[in-house]
């Protein structure tokens, strides 16, 4: 910022009148000029731009300053870069100094333009004599600017920073999706990184920012087959990405089905251009224009539909399409002569490249956050038995298994809890009753628990609990509380004074328990329990020459 303000007071450019002509055999710099005095020439506004035929000879231009003059440092600005050759011939002299984006030895380039430094020995309202040369490549419209020397170092500095910004963007989201194609082993991240890739490769050839500042020589003369082949692959990577992205195939299976197909015929046609057979790149050249407009329409009505079908990221593909689409809809009106004033559509195409690159890095975001959120989902319904939300029998052992394998081996206690008279309740009930039952012990269950414990669901009436770290006097302690928690829920089992109660069975680990032996000792002390009396816990424990006879631990009626 500071060196842009150093560069002083920044003065208008000034006005131009302009004329042009096409070329004829032994037309002469100097009676271009008298063609132009005489006004045989065809007027246009140089601000405006304007479409030149580069076909056959090219044509001239013939642009004049107009008053108030400045006797100081200008310089000529052409924007944008156009495709070919521009001679500019000083002073209507017959030595001419050629213009070009791909040019590495005048002194100055312009950057997103092509600049001309005007010699200081030419008047300031003498006219300034171009030449258009002929050129095979598309005439793109151009426009004209002859700016004081500091007004053109600061233009071309803020297009500089401008592009160069929109580029870091677009290259940062294509290794950020090349990254999480390979960690996430999604191929839909590679596609988008391959549209946005070949996008920015497109704008860094037409404007120019390929040749200055990024001086890539080795690109000089294969600029236009590359352009080409760049354009072609973008629509397919496009068309790819989209059919994974929008969920066509579950929103639009016969769309799906038309776009592969195009994304075929585009790779065939970056085949044809690299081949090097001529007659292969001039079919090339003739398939190109008419399936980009139908790639821009299929591409667009699939993710209508998708969108509307509620396809949630086609609405972030048409975000970032849709003004891509609408620039590209504005440069054809352009290249038949529409919309001139609109001069900055090559340098919003930068920006809103960058947009589109952040839009869909937001919606693949949005589509990893989706499958991390259902994948989970899954996982959950898989794990969790669905009517008391308790683990499941296979996951609730996998957690066992993993606490049993632990190092250091810690101190563990198997509870295995059963209902009592829970058939009796069904009876009287009905299964519907029973299912409620079930679902309130769980609850109640899991409220007097540590996140630490694992609480599942054993099949029916049955549940499990294993307490980590636990000692003998905890998990009697645990298991009473949890005796007392069921007890005061009050169920009633038939028609009179019954209540929903539970029995638990306590094992402690010892060495060599698989999850096996741990649950099958717990639920031996189970039966013992209900054997006792029911609504009451029991210990399990190993024989040895100094056990201790086997604890059993009653609840009276009032929960104690």
């Amino acid at each position: 910022m500071l060196s842009l303000l150093s560069i002083g007071i920044v003065r208008a450019a000034t006005p131009l009148d302009g004329a042009w002509r096409t070329v004829h055999a032994g037309d002469t710099p100097q009676q271009v000029l008298q063609d132009f005095h005489d006004g045989t020439l065809t007027r246009f506004d140089p601000a405006m731009l304007q479409q030149f035929p580069r076909s056959n000879l090219g044509s001239w231009v013939v642009l004049a300053p107009q008053p108030p003059w400045i006797d100081e440092e200008r310089v000529l600005a052409i924007y944008p870069p156009p495709a070919g050759v521009i001679s500019v011939y000083p002073a209507a002299t017959d030595v001419a100094a050629p213009l070009s984006r791909r040019d590495f030895s005048t002194p100055i380039h312009g950057h997103g333009r092509l600049a001309w430094y005007v010699p200081t020995t030419q008047p300031p309202s003498m006219p300034i004599v171009l030449k258009f040369e002929p050129t095979a490549a598309v005439a793109a419209p151009v426009r004209f600017d002859l700016q004081p020397w500091g007004e053109y170092l600061q233009k071309d500095a803020n297009w500089l920073v401008f592009a160069t910004a929109c580029f870091a963007v677009m290259l940062a989201m294509v290794l950020m999706a090349l990254c999480f194609s390979l960690m996430l082993r999604d191929v839909t991240y590679a596609w988008y990184a391959g549209y946005i890739l070949c996008y920015a490769l497109i704008q860094a050839a037409q404007s120019g920012f390929l040749f200055h500042p990024l001086e890539w020589h080795w690109l000089d003369g294969i600029t236009p087959a590359l352009e080409a082949i760049a354009t072609a692959a973008s629509v397919a990577f496009a068309s790819l990405f989209m059919v994974r992205f929008c969920e066509l195939q579950r929103y639009a299976p016969l769309l799906r089905v038309l776009i592969g197909g195009l994304a075929v015929c585009m790779a065939a046609l970056v085949v044809m251009q690299g081949s090097r057979v001529e007659l292969l790149q001039q079919r090339m050249s003739l398939l190109l224009n008419p399936l980009l407009l139908l790639g821009a329409t299929l591409l667009s009505i699939a993710a209508i539909i998708a969108a509307a079908r509620g396809s949630r990221h086609a609405w972030f593909f048409l975000v970032g399409w849709v003004p891509l689409l609408a620039l590209t809809a504005i440069s054809s009106a352009q290249m038949n002569g529409a919309l001139s004033s609109l001069g900055w559509i090559n340098q919003a195409a930068l920006g809103v490249g960058a947009f589109e690159a952040i839009v869909l890095s937001l919606g693949l975001a949005d589509r990893a956050l989706v499958l991390r959120r259902d994948r989970d989902t899954v996982r959950v319904l898989a794990e969790r038995d669905m009517l008391t939300n308790a683990f499941n029998r296979r996951a609730w052992i996998e957690r066992a298994e993993k606490a049993l394998a632990g190092d250091p081996p810690q101190s563990l206690a198997a509870l295995f809890l059963d209902l009592d008279h829970f058939k009796q309740l069904n009876d009287h009930h009905g299964h519907s009753a029973g299912d409620h039952a079930l679902t309130a012990v769980a609850a109640a269950l899991e409220t007097e628990l540590r996140p630490t414990d694992v609480f599942g669901r054993y099949g029916g009436e049955e549940f499990v609990v294993l307490l980590t770290g636990a000692t003998v006097a905890q998990a009697m302690q645990v298991a009473t509380r949890l005796c007392r928690r069921v007890h005061r829920l009050e169920i009633p089992v038939d028609e009179g004074e019954q209540r929903l109660t539970i029995s638990i069975g306590i094992a402690m680990r010892v060495d060599g328990d698989t999850v096996a032996s741990l649950v099958d000792r717990a639920d031996q002390a189970m039966y013992k329990a209900k054997l006792g009396g029911r609504n009451r816990t029991f210990l399990h424990r190993v024989a040895t020459p100094h056990s201790a006879r086997p604890r059993l631990h009653i609840i009276d009626g009032n929960g104690r």
